[in-house]
């Protein structure tokens, strides 16, 4: 299959995330390496909502510590705790965090000021063990909901079902 990137802006935001979810499918069918899976679905959500950054900060020190994994948009912070920030809150939680206005969450760290807005969700692994925090940006003020989570989270499940 010839790899492609998809700009659904525009579309009703239900229909443009079916849409990538058989596309990200059908890009990472027989895909069994979960690095390359983050770059991939980093730059299909990226490129198909705009948003200001789009990646994965992966677990390196469990329970401890995220670094920055594969990602697009401008440098990201490059270690983040958990606990710390909106990625090391869900991390340490195991919850999709989603913030409307990222000036309003106690200890947030600002890695590019534009960001706005912000999800992110956790991603797990086939025993449940958690490997990664997917973070997304926007600069627009409440631009995720509770579709966005539910839609990535589900995109997510990729890497619970993988090998």
């Amino acid at each position: 299959m010839a790899e492609v990137t998809l700009d659904l802006r525009g579309q009703p935001k239900a229909e443009a995330y079916a849409e990538l979810e058989q596309h990200v499918e059908a890009v990472l069918e027989g895909i069994h390496d979960d690095v390359a899976a983050m770059a991939t679905m980093s730059c299909l959500l990226h490129h198909a909502f705009g948003h200001l950054w789009t990646g994965f900060y992966r677990v390196v020190e469990p329970g401890k510590l995220l670094r920055v994994g594969p990602y697009q948009g401008t440098l990201g912070c490059l270690e983040i705790p958990f606990g710390k920030g909106v990625c090391g809150t869900a991390a340490a939680e195991g919850r999709t965090v989603v913030v409307e206005d990222v000036h309003t969450f106690p200890g947030h760290i600002t890695c590019d000021g534009r960001s706005a807005s912000e999800i992110v969700v956790p991603v797990f692994g086939p025993q449940r063990e958690l490997i990664a925090v997917l973070d997304i940006d926007s600069e627009h003020k409440a631009t995720f909901d509770d579709l966005d989570r539910r839609a990535l989270e589900k995109l997510m499940g990729w890497f619970s079902r993988r090998g």
